[in-house]
């Protein structure tokens, strides 16, 4: 069985078993979103909370991609923020700072509002791989010192580390007490039911298979169509709408997880006395927590050539055993793994495809509190409040003028090379 196929531990404690119907038919709205993961569920809500009549359409089951199979870790801000403050200047530095704990407090705030039960937990690590990588944390922490809004963070040593993460493999790190972590499904579920009681309408096993922007946007289904205002194309674009703005500008790579059999509480203490969700700092990174029932999910980029492990366990035991070598003979219960948007410049991709036609994707990693900080700006765009919208949209992406299988082998050079850097 394929990684992308493999059950999951979210889909084994699901709380939410609703189906949504197939389209079938011509309705109409004041926003079509297309796409059911992380994004488009926030987008829809927020849509919902605000009066407007929303379509969604998800070509299989809500969160059935990256949205519901991806590590739960909310980290706050942007990904690619040397690019987005080298291109935008003053104004991205800004931005980012508006937006740093936007996502995160918009998940706080809708998982109270809605009683979204999603194991959502405060704590998160970035621990340093190596000695040289304690330098950009402690620039970031002295940044954010000098910037008031460092109460919520420590740094650590190297010899701090153990008490903190569980294991002496680290040379120190920091803490970040407002990101966290989650359980991504069952927040989309969440949202979708709560996007449901403020009128929205949402159909699965409907993939949109042509779309019209201009001065009456449509959405084509195979047993339906939707007319509407404006399209919100949400999330890892169908390679069908790949164009224009959006041609070579994103990649998926491969990320892989497995999630251990539930272990007993003194254990689990042992290996994360804080409950945090912890991710080293290299360029291709390991991440993992603890879910609920106390069982490690671990994660992690196997392989540099987009091609699938043969035996997932085993090649992501050794990696789980390095850091926690009480846990190298532990039974592993779920493999699977997944493709996240990589965009080569590390910085989201949001724009305009056609007239009344936005998109937003490559969130690199970070989609969890991402996702719902575009869906922000992209509602406030809708209404006519462009400023960060505008302001996103300038941002110069690489585009590789290449198919996806010359695509993937720059991919992997890419991913070799970086790899290399971790080492040293």
């Amino acid at each position: 069985m394929s990684p992308d196929t493999a059950p999951t531990y979210y889909a084994a404690t699901a709380n939410d078993p609703t189906r949504y119907p197939k389209l079938v038919g011509p309705v109409r709205a004041d926003i079509c979103v297309i796409g059911g993961g992380l994004s488009g569920t926030a987008t829809a809500l927020m849509l919902a909370e605000r009066g407007h009549s929303v379509v969604l359409v998800e070509a299989g089951r809500l969160a059935n991609a990256a949205s519901g199979r991806n590590g739960g870790q909310l980290i706050a801000g942007l990904s690619g923020e040397g690019t987005i403050k080298r291109q935008l200047g003053d104004a991205g530095t800004r931005l980012l700072e508006d937006v740093r704990y936007r996502g995160i407090e918009l998940i706080e705030e809708r998982v109270a509002k809605y009683a979204i039960a999603c194991d959502l937990k405060r704590g998160w690590v970035e621990a340093a791989a190596r000695p040289s990588h304690m330098g950009a944390l402690k620039a970031y922490y002295e940044e954010r010192r000098a910037l008031g809004d460092a109460d919520h963070l420590t740094l650590f040593g190297p010899e701090e580390s153990e008490g903190v993460v569980g294991t002496n493999i680290y040379h120190g790190g920091i803490i970040d007490r407002r990101s966290g972590h989650l359980h991504p499904l069952n927040l989309v579920l969440g949202e979708a039911r709560a996007a449901t009681t403020l009128g929205a309408r949402i159909y699965e096993d409907t993939p949109a298979i042509e779309l019209t922007g201009g001065t009456r946007p449509r959405v084509l289904t195979p047993a339906g169509s939707v007319e509407a205002k404006t399209i919100v194309l949400a999330g890892n674009t169908d390679h069908k709408f790949t164009r224009g703005p959006l041609l070579g500008v994103q990649l998926p790579i491969g990320s892989y997880i497995i999630a251990t059999e539930p272990l007993d509480e003194t254990l689990a203490r042992e290996i994360n006395p804080h409950d945090y969700a912890i991710a080293d700092s290299n360029i291709v990174v390991d991440y993992y927590r603890m879910s609920a029932d106390r069982r490690v999910l671990f994660g992690g980029r196997c392989n540099y050539s987009n091609r699938d492990p043969k035996d997932l366990v085993e090649t992501m035991r050794p990696r789980l055993a390095k850091v926690y070598p009480k846990l190298k003979d532990v039974r592993v219960d779920f493999a699977w793994g997944g493709r996240l948007g990589l965009t080569i410049n590390r910085a989201p991709a949001i724009g305009m495809l056609e007239p009344n036609v936005y998109y937003m994707e490559g969130f690199v990693g970070q989609g969890v509190g991402t996702s719902h900080i575009m869906g922000e700006v992209i509602a406030d765009a809708i209404e006519g409040k462009s400023d960060r919208f505008d302001l996103l949209a300038r941002i110069r992406h690489v585009r590789l003028p290449v198919g996806e299988w010359a695509g993937n082998q720059i991919l992997a050079a890419g991913m070799l090379y970086y790899r290399m850097r971790d080492l040293f």
